[in-house]
C-alpha cells in the first residue's frame, strides 16, 4: 500500500517494510490499556501531557524512554496509540534499520491533517553505524523545519542511545577549570540530547512488583498465596518488572488456587 492511497481515517497505525519500500497498516492492534500499566504514574503523567500538548497543536518534545527491560516502555507506547487515537493521534513505527528512510516518510505526512509519532523501539547504534543521522535531521531539522505534525517517541535501554567506553571519558580533559568532553562523548550525548522529553525507567520494587500482579489478578482472595508463587515466580526470572508480572499471569491464569 502507497502512503498516497492510505486511508488514515480509518487506519490509527503503520510500519514502515523495507522490502515493500512503504508502509503496510497494522491490522491487529496490541490491545494495552492505559489503566493497565500501574507502577509507571510519573511517566504516565508526563507522556500523556507532553501527546495532549501535541494534539492541540501546542510546543511538544520528541520523546526517549529509556531504562530497564520490561518496565513497561513500548507497552506505554502502545496504549497511548489506543487513548488517542479517537483525538487524531496517528503513529507509524520504523525499526533502527530503516531509519535511513524516515525522511522520506516524514515527506508523505508532513502536510495531512493528522498527528504522526514515529515509533522506534529498542532504539540503540554500535560504533560504525549511521543510521542516526537520519533520525537527527527529523528531530531538530536541517535547513528545512521539521514538520509540526511530527513527533519522534523511542525507547532504548540506553540513555544516550551510543555505546559508551571507558577509553572514551578518558580522553576528555580540564582546560582553564572547564570540563571538555572527548568527541566521541560529545557524539553520544548530542543525539540524546535532542529528545527534549527523557522518561527514565528502573526495576521494579518488590511492592510494585506485587501491585502489578494483583492487577492482573483483581479477584483472587488468598492474596498471601498469589503473592508468594508471584515472588518465587520473579525470583527464579532474576527480575521483577511489568513483563514478569505478565509472563507470571500467562502461566498460572486459569490456576484453581486463582480463579
Amino acid at each position: 500500500m502507497s502512503e498516497s492511497l492510505f486511508d488514515w481515517q480509518h487506519t490509527p497505525a503503520a510500519v514502515w517494510r523495507r522490502h515493500r519500500s512503504g508502509l503496510r497498516d497494522i491490522r491487529r492492534l496490541d490491545p494495552v490499556s492505559w489503566d493497565d500499566l500501574t507502577g509507571i504514574d510519573k511517566q504516565k503523567a508526563a507522556l500523556s501531557r507532553n501527546t495532549e500538548r501535541f494534539l492541540n497543536k501546542q510546543p511538544s518534545n520528541n520523546v526517549l524512554l529509556w531504562g530497564s527491560r520490561g518496565t513497561g516502555k513500548s507497552s506505554l507506547i502502545k496504549a497511548l496509540l489506543n487513548r488517542y487515537q479517537d483525538q487524531g493521534l496517528r503513529m507509524i513505527e520504523v525499526d533502527k534499520d530503516d531509519l535511513v528512510n524516515l525522511p522520506e516518510i516524514v515527506d508523505d505526512i508532513c502536510d495531512l491533517p493528522f498527528r504522526f509519532v514515529i515509533f522506534c523501539d529498542d532504539l540503540s547504534f554500535d560504533v560504525g553505524e549511521s543510521g542516526y543521522k537520519a533520525l537527527k535531521s527529523v528531530l531538530e531539522g536541517s535547513l528545512e523545519l521539521p514538520p509540526e505534525n511530527v513527533r519522534v517517541y523511542a525507547t532504548s535501554n540506553r540513555r544516550h542511545l551510543m555505546p559508551e567506553f571507558m577509553s572514551d571519558n578518558l580522553k576528555s580533559e580540564v582546560r582553564d577549570g572547564e570540563l571538555h568532553p572527548a568527541e566521541a562523548i560529545e557524539e553520544q550525548v548530542s543525539l540524546a540530547d535532542r529528545f527534549g522529553l527523557q522518561l527514565s525507567f528502573y526495576p521494579f520494587s518488590q511492592d510494585v512488583y506485587l501491585q502489578a500482579v494483583d492487577a492482573l489478578f483483581p479477584s483472587v482472595a488468598d492474596r498471601e498465596q498469589l503473592h508468594l508463587e508471584a515472588v518465587r515466580f520473579a525470583t527464579r526470572k532474576g527480575v521483577r518488572n511489568g513483563r514478569s508480572a505478565q509472563q507470571f499471569y500467562r502461566e498460572f491464569a486459569g490456576d484453581p488456587r486463582f480463579s
